[in-house]
């Protein structure tokens, strides 16, 4: 498998193209991050183990497959968030934990917050939330810090990312197999994706 992959599926291309609008506003841009989360969802556990067994349809019976991986969500907040709930619509089993970190506005470095992540993670599939991946410093502070707990299949969903910000988790995190719905042109001055779509976390949350 390659340790990154773009999705670039037509119809989500097209709702990266409206939650990119400046004019977007909060309902709708919300519910894009959530409808894009859905087919990271896809991606992500498609390769997932899974089990046969017999049920009995009205007709007959029939040899069906069932997940045998417990999988485990981790959005860094805040911005993470806004992807749950897309996520859960494929995964309603999935359990939930949450990473607080902020990117520090002059150093650019991830400051941590706030950690409540599930117990026993190492047999699970791990999947951290972030839905920019910008500088990678959060997400490769949040990898380290899942390892340290005993995470060891471990994912990074985000809905776009920067070559910047991919080049520093794959350095760091090179087993981490990463997905992105598209990767952008790069960073600006002040780490933010370009063209990208501004401050993800403000727009979700309406804090502009």
């Amino acid at each position: 498998m390659k340790p990154f992959r773009e999705i670039r599926h037509p119809l989500a291309l097209e709702k990266i193209g409206r939650l990119r609008e400046h004019a977007t506003d909060v309902q709708t841009f919300r519910r894009l991050v959530q409808e894009l989360s859905t087919f990271l969802a896809i991606e992500c556990t498609d390769d997932l183990i899974v089990q046969t067994h017999t049920i009995q349809t009205p007709i007959a019976e029939a040899k069906v497959v069932r997940s045998r991986d417990e999988v485990v969500l981790i959005p860094i907040l805040r911005a993470g968030l806004g992807m749950v709930e897309g996520m859960l619509q494929w995964i309603p089993s999935a359990k939930v934990g949450h990473l607080g970190m902020y990117r520090d506005p002059e150093t650019l470095m991830p400051v941590e917050y706030y950690a409540n992540t599930p117990t026993g993670m190492s047999d699970s599939v791990v999947i951290v939330l972030d839905p920019m991946l910008a500088t990678g410093g959060s997400a490769t502070a949040a990898l380290d810090l899942l390892k340290s707990r005993g995470a060891k299949h471990i994912k990074l969903a985000s809905i776009i990312a920067a070559p910047e910000g991919l080049a520093k988790v794959q350095s760091n995190h090179p087993d981490v197999q990463i997905y992105a719905v598209v990767l952008d042109q790069g960073l600006n001055s002040h780490g933010y994706i370009v063209p990208g779509l501004g401050d993800a976390g403000d727009r979700i949350f309406g804090t502009l």
